[in-house]
């Protein structure tokens, strides 16, 4: 079965260096990613753009809008990007000219949406810091992906990361479709009614194990941890808004396609690992054509 995973990283990020070497034990470098594509059949990604201009300094204020995949000095042709916002920079005198960017961007081939760090920079997602971001979102028809649940840095807050923060936000922006990442773990029940209610609120599955075989072992057998996941799953009942990804590098690919295939009931399989894509992120089927 072909896999679209529409959530991982080739960002020169320190910390997922450090995941790389220390936990998940993967090769993080496009050669490497492609190599574990190959293997496990994924026939595109989709790249989270985010920067840090000093090491290990994200969530950084000075990096400029729009960030990108900038592990590798272009995208692989096995790749698409969602487009990072740096929110502290869409206020004062370089406003516009950081609009004047990230609008030049969306217009690239190999951009499919954007992709908003709550919790990591201190704004609610409906904000109207936000609102000319989501004005471009509806302008090139593009899903905006927001970051929620835990942050991987202890810099975030998680009040604003919380998935109830996208209710209000799906309401305000009906003419945009929004991806709840992370299934907003731990607030996994909150998430699933959000995208039960909201027809625009999708969610991925990605980042809920960080590490290498031994992490993966440990949890997909704790029926707890699993329930946990499962439990949301049933209860909002939308297996056709919900995609995988993976959040490479923080896990390999084949270890983390087994975790979700004993989260989501067979039936249901295809769609979450491959036909959702289509739905959410409508410029990918060009991308796949000529891949």
């Amino acid at each position: 079965m072909p896999i679209i995973d529409i959530h991982i990283h080739l960002s020169d990020i320190d910390s997922f260096h450090q995941t790389a070497v220390e936990l998940s034990k993967v090769d993080y470098t496009a050669a490497g990613l492609k190599a574990e594509f190959d293997k496990n059949d994924v026939v595109l990604g989709i790249g989270m753009g985010v920067t840090e201009q000093t090491k290990g300094a994200f969530p950084d204020s000075t990096s400029p809008n729009p960030m990108g995949l900038d592990l590798e000095d272009s995208v692989p042709p096995f790749l698409m990007e969602c487009v990072g916002i740096n929110p502290n920079r869409l206020t004062g005198n370089h406003a516009q000219e950081e609009m004047d960017r990230i609008e030049a961007r969306l217009q690239a081939p190999e951009v499919a949406g954007i992709k908003l760090y709550a919790g990591y920079y201190h704004h609610y997602v409906y904000d109207s810091i936000y609102t000319p971001i989501y004005e471009l979102a509806a302008k090139y028809g593009m899903p905006v992906v927001i970051h929620t649940g835990d942050t991987y840095s202890m810099n975030g807050l998680l009040k604003y990361s919380h998935p109830l923060t996208v209710d209000e936000l799906a309401f305000q922006q009906r003419g945009v479709n929004f991806m709840i990442c992370h299934l907003g773990d731990p607030w996994v029940m909150d998430a699933a009614e959000v995208v039960a209610k909201n027809p625009n609120v999708y969610a991925d599955l990605s980042g809920l194990v960080v590490g290498d075989r031994s992490h993966f072992e440990r949890f997909m057998n704790e029926p707890l941890f699993m329930d946990h996941f499962r439990r949301a799953l049933v209860y909002s009942d939308h297996y056709d808004k919900m995609l995988f990804g993976t959040d490479w590098p923080l896990a390999p690919i084949d270890l983390y396609a087994e975790f979700v295939r004993r989260l989501v009931p067979e039936q249901h399989h295809e769609k979450v690992f491959y036909e959702n894509a289509f739905g959410l992120f409508p410029s990918i089927q060009q991308r796949i054509a000529a891949l």
